[in-house]
């Protein structure tokens, strides 16, 4: 075997490029599947590694190079602050040197705090606040006017600035909208020597009696002066003004009268002054602006019904009463199970009183008993409850408060996590009434600048936001105050745009992000803090971009590098590849078989290795062959019209059966709207009888030519370590079956229930099945640790005696999918399945590996693989997003063959897909957009992909057609033909 491995090393080394001036050296890198690696990558370079999946790119660039630089990180920290952080351990490998501080920006997914959004992850929105706190112009959440804080100096030097020559009236606002006579308040003001004042608009002479009706509200004004501006009045007006301020408890109106010349008409104009942040007709104060005001995860800016989340859970019908249909007895009312004494008895009270059986479909009780039932009763009801110990009734007469009140009340004296749980099954999310989902308090969302608050700034695009900073209109003073935030708000804000995200609004949640979104987002991120000397790892940035959207985020690679940092990106696609100034080409295969440095070098060097899959691919020696002919489907068709959901713009699409069709466009432009909001939810549910909420469309039709509809997702098969692809696939039950036919499982009375982890009997009790021992850290999170009794086997001693050609249950779930193959070739109902996982390019996952630990990519897979094993009707519609996620454009074409079998069998598959090699196989292409976001959501273009090429105004046409192009130019190749 050691020498094996060492004429593969020595075969490949002619294909190692060397590595002049600083770089960083790894000797004997072991990880995983690396067959003692040995590499130098050049430092302050873009390096890209590339390779089939599970040929080990993720091994070397995280879990090699990443682990040891945080690894020597956490070593260089103090022991006081290492204790609170762990210990991690070494890499598998002899030696690294010349290694950088390490950033890892991977794929996964932000975070799932429903306080989180772009804004707060980018820190934009930390710039946002500070800018509102500076510069807002706050205004009374009531009646919308401006509210200021005003000294007497600054109110007098307003005033000393209009025209000389403007007429202006001071006024002392001494009652606002109260009810009374108030000849008190006139009295006071004639002894005060004051001799006019302005009743409900209109002016009075103080000198007569002023009578008013003390059953209706007034508002009183009191004339404090009437001056012309001239320079000599400034001690007059401060006197003037003075008196008025203490007269009003701190608030003055000033009309102000301009007398035109040229016989243009005059300008009449009322101004507030305020010395408090108050409204002074309102009377509602406003607090100091400080950056907290405006933040929705502080108490003191966030709205007080929702704390800030822009909605709340609240008991939806429709998920407490799914089937109207039903009766009380056949459990229409899903938290209220007939089966309980309690629940039938409290029931049947109000079902005697509102003269109604517990047999009686829901739908039809009349209006007055379904109120009853819903929103409860005004008078007592009588009901009688039998003890289930058997001592006698409880009688009760009570009102019943309904079932929306009976829930809240069971929700809010629920103990413990799991009862809760188990109440928000028949919860909904709701937008909040309070703030209408802006999160923030009235007080905060009176606050502008540019004339929008923070609310309405955040609901803006990347795009538009960009545009709106870079036209605001500020005085000097704010400018002054404003022009470093400002700055660092626009050059974030250009940040994320050239990373492709320019369509995303900056209050979108951070849980709705995609991987490959979330990753540009902290790529973004990273670029704004400017760092300086880092080695940044990548995985798959391109994920989810289109072609126009690349260079940009190649520009920005190239922008890091340039900065004076290492760049080392795991990546498929061409452009980036091409990119290169250091390319690593890991396999020859997967698994096993990879883990070997095949070719390193320019992307130039690499594309003459001919062992190198990537290499021939570069050079154009392989290639997915354009089909010649595209089918033209079974003749029928789904037909979805006026979709206007999220930025779809009343859409209407037609999908040709038993085709394979593309939805195409720039990153934001409505394609998951469409196919995951719209078009599989509302065939689901006619289909499949399921309860999915739809986005907004008129109607469907042609739904009868299909007789399921299947989404093959990228979420994860399983929740916890448990669930593995045998499970998930369903092969592990044919292996527990074989084992337990053992003459040795036989003879010791083993069943099949004896090789499951998740029962008792077969597994190690002490891990519970799991191979692993969590300890709970309290407030850090929980660590993981082998089981000392089983050492990670899972099974007890007795379980793993029993053997299979030499291997134990342990051993066959530890093999690859690919060994497996070979392994269980004699057993048919297990060998069809694992086939299905190989031919999807799973060949190198464990057959138990964890759920956990699987990419969104493999996940989906797994879970195409699992539809090819059943049986197909030819009447099934797959849709799949992006499958080609984390694909070598040598798994592509295992993919793209996968597909082609299911569409010949009949089979209608619809693919959100950026990969052109995979859009120029469709059948058919729908192109949205033009661009992403509110500029999005239009059909722009539809047809075949030369149809599709013809279309100017199309993104996706533009590239298709220079593909078409390149491949007319190409010699003479091998290319696959289909039957129309």
């Amino acid at each position: 075997m050691a020498s094996s491995a060492s004429y593969q090393l020595k075969k490949y080394a002619k294909n190692i490029a060397p590595v002049t001036g600083e770089k960083i050296s790894i000797r004997g890198a072991r990880e995983h599947n690396l067959q003692n690696v040995d590499i130098d990558l050049p430092r302050n370079k873009l390096v890209v590694l590339s390779g089939l999946s599970g040929s080990g790119k993720s091994s070397l660039a995280f879990d090699t190079l990443f682990a040891e630089g945080q690894r020597r990180y956490m070593e260089s920290l103090s022991s006081y602050a290492r204790q609170f952080l762990g210990t991690m351990d070494k890499p598998d490998v002899d030696l690294i040197e010349g290694l950088s501080p390490a950033i890892s920006i991977e794929q996964k997914s932000t975070n799932k705090n429903p306080r989180s959004t772009v804004g707060t992850i980018t820190e934009i929105y930390d710039y946002y606040r500070l800018l509102f706190a500076r510069i807002g112009q706050a205004h009374c959440p009531n009646c919308g006017r401006e509210i200021a804080e005003q000294s007497i100096d600054q109110i007098i030097d307003t005033m000393m600035s209009w025209p000389e020559g403007t007429k202006v009236q001071i006024l002392s606002p001494v009652v606002r909208g109260k009810k009374g006579e108030h000849q008190k308040v006139f009295e006071d003001a004639r002894k005060a020597g004051f001799a006019r004042a302005r009743v409900d608009g209109v002016m009075a002479d103080l000198e007569d009696t002023v009578k008013l009706d003390k059953q209706k509200k007034h508002t009183i004004e009191i004339v404090v002066d009437r001056i012309i501006i001239s320079p000599s009045v400034r001690k007059r007006l401060a006197d003037s003004v003075e008196t008025a301020l203490k007269s009003s408890n701190g608030t003055i109106i000033v009309t102000k009268k301009n007398d035109a010349a040229g016989g243009e008409a005059s300008s009449e104009a009322e101004v507030f002054f305020s010395q408090k942040n108050a409204c002074p007709f309102c009377g509602i104060s406003i607090p100091e602006l400080q950056p907290r005001l405006f933040s929705f995860n502080n108490p003191f800016g966030a709205c007080p019904e929702c704390t800030g989340l822009g909605e709340k859970m609240e008991f939806d019908l429709n998920l407490m009463i799914p089937d109207e249909s039903k009766s009380f007895d056949e459990w229409a009312i899903l938290p209220y199970n007939p089966s309980s004494a309690w629940n039938t008895a409290r029931m049947q009270g109000l079902a005697d009183a509102y003269k109604f059986t517990l047999s009686t479909p829901i739908e039809k009780l009349t209006k007055k008993q379904r109120d009853a039932l819903l929103y409860g009763t005004k008078d007592a009801i009588h009901w009688e409850y039998e003890k289930q110990s058997g001592e006698g009734y409880s009688v009760y007469d009570q009102a019943w408060p309904g079932l929306f009140d009976d829930m809240k009340r069971r929700y809010t004296e629920a103990w413990g996590d799991q009862m809760k749980t188990n109440l928000e099954k028949y919860m909904a999310h709701r937008e909040c009434a309070a703030c209408r989902g802006k999160r923030l308090r009235p007080e905060a969302l009176g606050v502008t600048v540019g004339g929008k608050n923070i609310w309405e700034i955040t609901e803006f695009s990347v795009l538009d936001s960009i545009d709106f900073f870079d036209k605001i209109r500020l005085t000097n003073s704010e400018s002054e105050i404003a022009s470093q935030v400002l700055k660092e708000i626009r050059s974030r804000l250009r940040f994320l745009k050239n990373v492709g995200l320019d369509y995303l609004t900056l209050e979108r949640a951070a849980e709705t992000l995609s991987g490959g979104e979330a990753q540009r987002i902290r790529l973004a991120t990273q670029i704004g803090s400017a760092l300086v000397g880092v080695m940044y790892i990548l995985d798959e940035p391109s994920i989810g971009l289109h072609q126009r959207d690349n260079q940009k985020l190649i520009d920005t690679l190239t922008y890091l590098r340039d900065a004076g940092n290492t760049v080392i990106v795991v990546e498929h696609d061409e452009q980036t590849l091409r990119t290169a100034d250091y390319l690593v080409d890991l396999g020859p295969a997967a698994g096993v078989h990879g883990g070997r440095v095949v070719a390193a070098g320019t992307p130039e060097q690499v594309s003459r290795v001919a062992e190198s899959v990537t290499g021939q691919y570069l050079a154009g020696k392989l290639r997915m062959a354009i089909p010649a002919e595209r089918r033209g489907g079974n003749g029928s068709r789904i037909e979805l019209t006026g979709a206007t959901e999220h930025n779809l713009k009343n859409v209407s699409v037609k999908i040709p059966l038993g085709t394979f069709t593309c939805i195409t466009g720039v990153s934001g432009s409505g394609k998951s709207t469409l196919l995951s909001d719209v078009l599989y939810p509302a065939l689901s549910n006619k289909l499949m009888r399921t309860k999915y909420s739809v986005g907004k469309f008129e109607k469907i039709e042609g739904v009868s030519n299909i007789d399921k509809v299947i989404n093959i997702d990228q979420s994860p098969i399983g929740r916890t370590p448990r669930s593995n692809p045998a499970t998930y696939v369903g092969l592990f039950s044919g292996i527990r079956d074989l084992f337990a036919s053992l003459p040795e499982a036989k003879a010791r009375g083993y069943g099949p229930g004896r090789f499951s982890f998740n029962v008792k009997g077969g597994r190690c009790e002490n891990c519970q099945g799991a191979g692993t021992i969590v300890i709970e850290m309290n407030f850090l999170p929980d660590v993981y640790i082998q089981c000392d009794v089983c050492g990670g086997k899972r099974f007890n001693k007795e379980t793993l005696d029993v053997t299979y050609k030499g291997k134990n249950i342990n051993d066959v779930l530890n093999m690859t999918i690919e060994e497996a193959c070979d392994f269980f070739a004699g057993i048919p109902h297990v060998a069809r399945k694992l086939e299905t996982l190989k031919s999807v390019g799973l060949g190198y996952i464990q057959l138990g590996q964890s759920a956990l630990t699987l990419s969104g990519g493999e996940a989906q897979r797994v879970k195409l693989a699992t539809e090819l094993a059943r049986t197909s009707t030819g009447k099934t519609m797959y849709i799949l997003d992006e499958p080609t996620t984390g694909l070598h454009f040598a798994d592509v074409m295992l993919l793209m063959e996968v597909i082609r079998r299911l569409v010949d069998a009949g089979n209608t598959v619809i693919m959100i897909e950026h990969n052109l090699d995979v859009i120029c196989q469709a059948d058919w292409i729908i192109d949205l957009g033009p661009e992403g976001g509110f500029r999005g959501g239009n059909v722009i273009a539809k047809g075949t992909p030369e149809e599709v090429a013809e279309v100017k105004q199309s993104y996706t046409g533009s590239y298709i057609k220079e593909m078409l192009e390149r491949e007319k130019r190409r010699p003479a190749a091998k290319k696959s033909t289909r039957k129309k």
